[in-house]
């Protein structure tokens, strides 16, 4: 992993990034083919992928999480797959400095840097430059406040940082918890020390997209070959590894009902009626914050030539720039 380029001061995050520098985004919900469109323009283009999914990042879950193969992982350079252990902590924060860093490495040395994943929170944070508190996870303090009802997680919060209280629903415990979090560790508040600042890239940020039907249908076939091809025996691994059932890792859908097969909580048909039904939740998660994501240019990956289109804009992208800026990048084709 590159040396990260945020520094940290005061406990906000410091960046120096290059402005004007040239960035492809693909994005999209689960199974609209991210993962295959940036692999092939990296291929194109000279580029290589960072990854925006948040469950790429451990090692040792390939089949749940439909992560690129072996093989595409060696034929284009992935940065931010598969250097976590299960059982690790990594925070949004972390996530931002890695991130910013390979994108900085990877122009830097005359490539360019394709974006690619489905996990809104970390598109949204990287894309519109979010200060994150560095206040790392206390799992014992938040164990400790799931105990707490909801009106008094909201009075506590209103008493210590009453512009976060405003701000959030009262039944959100998680972002509630996170503000006295934060506020314990660092004694300020959440509303304080959050914040943004696009970052100066030039940007094509491509969407993904395919109707309804037919992707539910998509996600349906993949999860009956994630049941056939290992999924079990990769969640059976994992346990014996000591990954909990509360880690992130774990919560992943998928693994979470693959572990209940494994412990003999349900029966594997159960499971992948349910792994589907989760999956078709998410994917509508997922769109509901796309639509607030601002120019994006949307592709139907159900139509067969998405991937020239996509290969034409990234062209056009190029073309439209300045050459003054100096861009490194080649097209190979």
């Amino acid at each position: 992993m590159t040396e990260s380029v945020a520094t940290l001061t005061d406990g906000h995050n410091e960046r120096v990034l290059t402005p004007s520098l040239q960035l492809v985004v693909v994005l999209g919900a689960t199974a609209t083919g991210k993962s295959s469109l940036a692999l092939q323009l990296a291929e194109t283009f000279n580029a290589e992928i960072v990854s925006c999914d948040s469950r790429y990042l451990y090692r040792g879950m390939d089949i749940g999480t439909a992560k690129p193969s072996r093989e595409e992982l060696e034929q284009v350079p992935h940065h931010l797959v598969d250097f976590l252990d299960p059982a690790d902590d990594y925070s949004l924060a972390t996530y931002l400095d890695d991130a910013y860093a390979a994108i900085e490495d990877i122009w830097q040395r005359g490539r360019l840097p394709v974006v690619a994943g489905g996990t809104p929170l970390y598109l949204r944070a990287l894309l519109q430059g979010w200060t994150v508190p560095r206040v790392p996870p206390d799992q014992a303090f938040r164990q400790e406040m799931e105990q707490v009802d909801a009106a008094d997680l909201l009075l506590q919060v209103r008493s210590v940082d009453p512009v976060t209280a405003g701000r959030t629903e009262p039944n959100n415990r998680r972002r509630l918890i996170r503000a006295l979090e934060v506020y314990r560790g660092s004694g300020r508040p959440l509303s304080e020390v959050e914040g943004r600042q696009p970052p100066p890239y030039r940007m094509l940020v491509l969407g993904l997209y395919q109707p309804r039907d037919t992707l539910y249908r998509r996600i349906d076939e993949r999860v009956h070959r994630m049941f056939d091809n290992g999924l079990l025996d990769e969640a059976r691994r994992l346990i014996e590894l000591g990954v909990p059932a509360t880690g992130a890792s774990m919560s992943a859908i998928g693994y979470r009902e693959a572990r209940s097969v494994v412990e003999g909580e349900v029966d594997v048909a159960r499971a992948i009626e349910s792994t589907c039904n989760a999956t078709h939740r998410y994917v509508r998660h997922q769109e509901t914050w796309f639509k607030r994501f601002n120019d994006v240019v949307w592709l139907d990956s159900s139509e067969p030539d998405t991937s020239s289109r996509a290969t034409t804009l990234v062209r056009a992208f190029f073309g439209a720039q300045d050459n003054a800026t100096g861009s490194p990048v080649e097209d190979d084709s």
